[in-house]
Order: C-alpha cells, then sequence, then structure tokens
C-alpha cells in the first residue's frame, strides 16, 4: 500500500466511530467510511470485563460502567490490521490504547508493524486505563500509573524511529535496542484523557489529545487549559493535533466553529455508546446514517 502524507494547512477532518457492535461489521464499516470521505476510523481498547468490581468509569454521567458486559471488543491491533488490509486510504486511530498496562517495547512493535504494513495510516491514540482491574490482570501495578504512561510513551517514540534506542528510567530500563521494519514517517501519539495531567502529557510528550465529551463549557475550558499548557511548555506555534467528539459537528456552521477553536479532527458517531443492551442497528442503516452525514457535513467543509 502507498505511503499516505499529511498537510499542514487542511480543512477540519472527520473521524468515524462505532464500538461494541456485532465484529463482521467492522471491515464494511471501514470501507464504507473511506469511500464516504472520512479521514480516520477510532478504534476502541478494551481488555476485560471483572466479574466483580467497584470501580467507576469516568464519561458515565453515574460512574456505571456495566455498559460493556458482554459488549464485543476484538483486540484493537488486531481490529485495526483486519480493516487496514481491507482499505487503501481511511487512517486508524485507536482511542484510545491503554498504554500502562502493556510493555511499550511490545507496543512499539506492534504498532511500527501495522504502521509499516498500513502504508503509514497509524494515529496511536492512547490513555490511563481508569480500572485497576485493568492493571491487576495484566501484572501492572496501579501505583505510579501515570509516569509508567509517561516513560512507555518516550519507549515508543525511540523505537519507532528505526535506530538503535536505549532507556534507563525510574519504570523501564531498555537496552540498546532497535526494531525493524518501521513506517517511513513517524506514528503520531495522541493522548486521551481530561485531566490536567493528562493535558500536559500531549503537549509535553504527545503530537495531540483526544477529547471524549462532555458539556460544551467543559470542553471549552479544556481547550483554554490546553492552550495555556502550550505556551507554558514553549510549544503554542508546534504543529498540534486536537480530535474531539462534540455535539457541533452535526452542522457545517457548528464544525466550522469547532475548527475556529482549534480544532482539526471531529469524531463522530450516529448511536449511544453507554447503552446497556447490545447494539441491534443492521449494517445497512449504519452504512447509511455515515453517508448521510458525509453527504451533508463532511462535503460540504472541504
Amino acid at each position: 500500500m502507498a505511503q499516505t502524507t499529511e498537510h499542514e494547512e487542511q480543512p477540519v477532518r472527520f473521524t468515524y466511530a462505532d464500538a461494541m457492535t456485532d465484529p463482521a461489521f467492522y471491515v464494511p464499516l471501514a470501507k464504507a467510511a473511506e469511500n464516504a470521505g472520512y479521514h480516520s476510523f477510532a478504534v476502541a481498547d478494551s481488555i476485560c470485563y471483572p466479574e466483580v468490581s467497584d470501580s467507576t468509569y469516568p464519561y458515565t454521567p453515574d460512574g456505571s460502567r456495566e455498559f460493556l458486559e458482554n459488549k464485543p471488543f476484538v483486540e484493537t491491533f488486531i481490529l485495526t490490521m483486519a480493516m487496514a488490509a481491507a482499505t487503501e486510504r481511511i487512517r486508524f486511530t485507536p482511542f484510545v490504547l491503554k498504554l500502562p498496562i502493556r510493555p511499550p517495547v511490545l507496543v512499539a512493535k506492534q504498532a511500527s508493524s501495522l504502521a509499516y504494513m498500513s502504508g503509514g495510516r497509524l494515529s496511536l491514540g492512547v490513555g490511563l486505563s481508569p480500572w485497576p482491574e485493568d492493571f491487576e490482570v495484566m501484572g501492572v501495578p496501579f501505583a505510579r500509573r501515570g509516569k509508567r504512561m509517561n516513560e512507555a510513551m518516550e519507549i515508543i517514540k525511540g523505537l519507532t524511529t528505526g535506530e538503535y534506542f536505549e532507556y534507563h528510567g525510574e519504570i523501564y530500563d531498555v537496552p540498546s535496542i532497535k526494531i525493524n521494519p518501521v513506517p517511513a514517517q513517524p506514528i503520531p501519539l495522541l493522548v486521551g484523557g481530561h485531566s490536567d495531567a493528562a493535558l500536559r502529557r500531549a503537549v509535553r510528550l504527545g503530537d495531540g489529545w483526544m477529547h471524549a465529551g462532555g458539556p460544551p463549557a467543559e470542553f471549552d475550558a479544556l481547550l483554554t487549559r490546553l492552550n495555556e499548557i502550550r505556551k507554558e511548555e514553549g510549544k503554542e506555534n508546534d504543529p498540534f493535533e486536537i480530535h474531539a467528539i462534540s455535539g457541533e459537528a452535526f452542522t457545517v456552521d457548528g464544525v466550522r466553529r469547532l475548527e475556529d477553536k482549534g480544532v482539526t479532527d471531529v469524531i463522530v458517531g450516529f448511536r449511544l455508546p453507554y447503552q446497556l443492551e447490545l447494539d441491534q442497528q443492521p449494517l445497512a442503516e449504519k452504512i447509511a446514517a455515515l453517508e448521510g452525514f458525509a453527504e451533508h457535513i463532511i462535503a460540504k467543509c472541504g
């Protein structure tokens, strides 16, 4: 597959998101999204669902995580490669990979292999898992997970250059090693999370930030803080991606307002992801919804 290229000056781009649906739907959805003009396809990540837990989910009103039970999640890199093999242009963006529960050298190998095999069509969204159970089942301490995340990002950035790289941190110690093959262009690292630490991590170590949704006033406050941190770090003029979920994305004027706020990528989906029942929407309806949005919004925002 040909190597794709990015342009610094371009209109807002669109990412299609649908998770916890019939796994057989993903490849045809990826093909349909590519044909309709979407720039990227968001890929969800989940390791397991514990039988007993008192953890809460930060993005539902009551903190409930019951919507995840019995929902199908194909492993993120495997699903992405399946969709990439069936497409030619559309990018894929894990939203977000729970990075600190995984060995960073292995993630670097998986990500570089996937990016190489797809012609550079991977943007790696990463974040912290909010649930101690994910760390427990993977044999990773929950404590110092933020530091673990930071070091893992540094290791991935170093190893995916294709040069010899070594790392000696507080959490990880990696001797001088090289991985091959790696993609021709660096893999963008995008950081998810709404905490101040996540925003700072995105600016210091990442190439962009991924917004997980919420009230408009909260989003504006997060953008303000993000811009403050970029100035504090002396990076206000550096290229930086902002991927956002917003109700404003469903009108052309709303997309323009998001663009004016600095949003580079709009994430859209066409059903509520937090419903307890299994997704029963037919594939044909899903494709019709993404095509309708492309006709009425994407085509007018180029």
